[in-house]
């Protein structure tokens, strides 16, 4: 509009061998052109002033960030730790393995938060691999009973519906519709996942990979980004034929197994070609865990799903909220969700 009104007030400045004659001031098709690229100078400008002025602090919220427990009794000696390990490798007793894993907390911590330590959380502690709970367990050492409930008690309660309402406006697709479909029924759903896990796939549509910026060669839709987020294996299929299919490690996915997407009797975590037995059998407490078992193992959300992982942690668990860099896009949603 700015470049349109400059060529009507000043003619004689139109370019005769563009299409509009204002493309030189601002070309809508590539964004270019001398306002776009002025308005480029003045915010470079501005933001090296201000830096010169002002340190700023990087926003480092998320699940990458060292934390301290939210409350633990007292740190165990060395030589405590190393006997409760050496127990974990072997008991098969639940309560045994949760007071030892309590035990080994801190340690654990400061393993998975070592580059050089933290693809060997699993030979250490292989507990992760057949006891279901221990994801819950230390991500409430870490954050506290509230924190821990937040996304089971606000999820079906508030967000599912406000999701379901703002994907009304979205430009209809098969796949899109066929959510809507499934996450608004209120019997059994026959063909694709249940109603809670399609309307936590409709968020995934309001936050898509391709909006963390404009599109690029090899951006994913959020259709295809579902893939990195949860996979669907017919029961009675080997989960660990599907470890073995793995080509390169990824960030964690559920492993969804049923006789149909919508009928799943039992869900794992998979995360550095390790299957991690959920305790939930619903996708709502699935998803949960999912989402917990990137901050008790200091894994980075899948840069495909970090929109939408980081509107989760701030908006719905209230997870480091104002330190978590954000999309405008992810800022704007939650004005409209939380209001």
């Amino acid at each position: 509009m700015y470049a349109q009104g400059i060529v009507a007030l000043f003619p004689y400045l139109e370019d005769p061998y563009s299409q509009h004659g204002y493309e030189h001031y601002y070309d809508p098709e590539s964004g270019s052109g001398y306002l776009a690229w002025r308005l480029k100078t003045i915010q470079r400008k501005t933001a090296e002033e201000r830096g010169a002025s002002v340190s700023k602090s990087p926003k480092v919220g998320g699940p990458g960030r060292v934390r301290q427990p939210f409350t633990f009794d007292r740190e165990p000696s060395d030589e405590d730790v190393e006997a409760a390990i050496a127990v974990l490798r072997h008991s098969a007793d639940e309560k045994t393995v949760r007071e030892k894993m309590k035990m080994t907390f801190i340690y654990r911590q400061a393993m998975v938060n070592d580059e050089a330590k933290s693809s060997d959380v699993f030979l250490v502690f292989p507990r992760f691999l057949d006891t279901p709970g221990l994801i819950e367990q230390d991500f409430r050492f870490l954050f506290g009973e509230a924190t821990a409930n937040k996304f089971l008690e606000k999820w079906p309660t508030t967000f599912k519906e406000k999701v379901i309402k703002e994907c009304h406006g979205l430009e209809p697709t098969t796949e899109l519709l066929d959510l809507m479909r499934n996450a608004e029924s209120a019997a059994e759903v026959e063909n694709g996942w249940d109603s809670d896990m399609s309307a936590i796939l409709l968020l995934l549509h309001l936050l898509p990979p391709s909006a963390q910026g404009r599109k690029r060669p090899g951006k994913l839709s959020a259709y295809q980004a579902v893939d990195q987020l949860i996979r669907f294996q017919k029961v009675g299929t080997s989960v660990q034929q599907h470890l073995d299919n793995i080509t390169q490690s990824s960030q964690p996915y559920l492993l969804a197994q049923g006789s149909t997407q919508s009928t799943i009797h039992s869900y794992f975590i998979v995360v550095d070609k390790h299957a991690l037995p959920c305790k939930a059998t619903g996708s709502v407490g699935a998803f949960d865990e999912l989402f917990k078992a990137h901050y008790v193992f200091g894994t980075s959300y899948s840069s495909s799903l970090s929109s939408f992982f980081t509107f989760v942690q701030t908006t719905i668990y209230n997870i480091d909220m104002g330190e978590t860099k954000e999309t405008p896009r992810v800022a704007e949603l939650r004005a409209r969700m939380v209001r």
